[in-house]
């Protein structure tokens, strides 16, 4: 397909997320958008981003842990960008009416401190590299309709990444990431899960995505903040639901969402 199909999609899609507009299934309505369409519609997107004055800081591999393929009915990791605009602190309040059907998860974060990048980087690499790991709690958004979404749709739709918010620092040295164990509370809901859920290590999920960036030219950035994927299942973000995610000796994030009713 060609890129003025590739503008057209990305203009759509960031229009939806300011309108807060769902638009309908990319795939359904483009028979043969293939995967490396949907990473060309991203490219797009991001740019338009940039132009605007966001600043790309990072990035976040999704679909890492069996809970998300399952969830979502896709079968391999993606990847998105992380702007300066979606960073949020630790404990902020956040206004649900932002999104159009956000979900929430718990998972850790990496910051980097030298560059990384290769098609044959692994995740003892990954360790080597980073300088500090990050409680963190992903925001997820959907602009196609009713989260109806294959691979390719939600690649193009940035890996429906929204928000991230992350929590204090720790030194990954000494940690056994794979061994840990995550408590998630979303209002009612109460998951566990170990670190091993995602790609059998965390740091496995960000060498994953340095070799696939490798594949596109590009690699992770010292100083890039990496997601590492969720841990469990996501759930529904809701107003009056406190959100946390607690990693043991990692520590904990956590956020709330506003109760206020935008009609009033």
């Amino acid at each position: 397909m060609d890129a003025r199909l590739h503008r057209r999609l990305a203009d759509e899609l960031l229009t939806a997320r300011r309108k807060r507009r769902p638009v309908p299934r990319i795939s359904a309505r483009h028979p043969g958008f293939s995967l490396g369409d949907a990473y060309a519609v991203q490219r797009e997107l991001r740019a338009l981003e940039e132009a605007d004055g966001a600043v790309v800081v990072g990035y976040k591999i999704g679909a890492t842990s069996e809970a998300i393929q399952r969830m979502f009915g896709i079968d391999q990791p993606d990847f998105g960008y992380l702007t300066d605009r979606m960073m949020l602190p630790d404990g902020c309040c956040v206004d649900a009416d932002r999104f159009i059907a956000p979900k929430v998860e718990g998972e850790l974060a990496f910051r980097l401190g030298e560059d990384l990048a290769g098609d044959s980087v692994t995740a003892r690499d990954v360790l080597d590299a980073s300088i500090e790991v990050l409680p963190a709690l992903e925001i997820c958004d959907s602009r196609i309709e009713h989260w109806d979404i294959g691979l390719v749709d939600t690649v193009a739709d940035n890996a429906s990444s929204a928000m991230a918010v992350l929590g204090p620092p720790v030194p990954p040295a000494g940690a056994d990431l794979a061994a840990e164990q995550m408590v998630f509370q979303a209002g009612e809901h109460v998951r566990t899960a170990s670190g091993s859920a995602v790609m059998g290590h965390p740091a496995e999920a960000v060498a994953c995505l340095a070799r696939i960036l490798a594949s596109y030219g590009t690699g992770i950035t010292a100083g890039q903040v990496v997601l590492a994927g969720a841990w469990a299942g996501a759930v529904d973000l809701l107003p009056g639901s406190p959100v946390k995610a607690s990693f043991g000796r990692l520590g904990s994030v956590s956020l709330t969402v506003d109760t206020r009713d935008s009609d009033g």
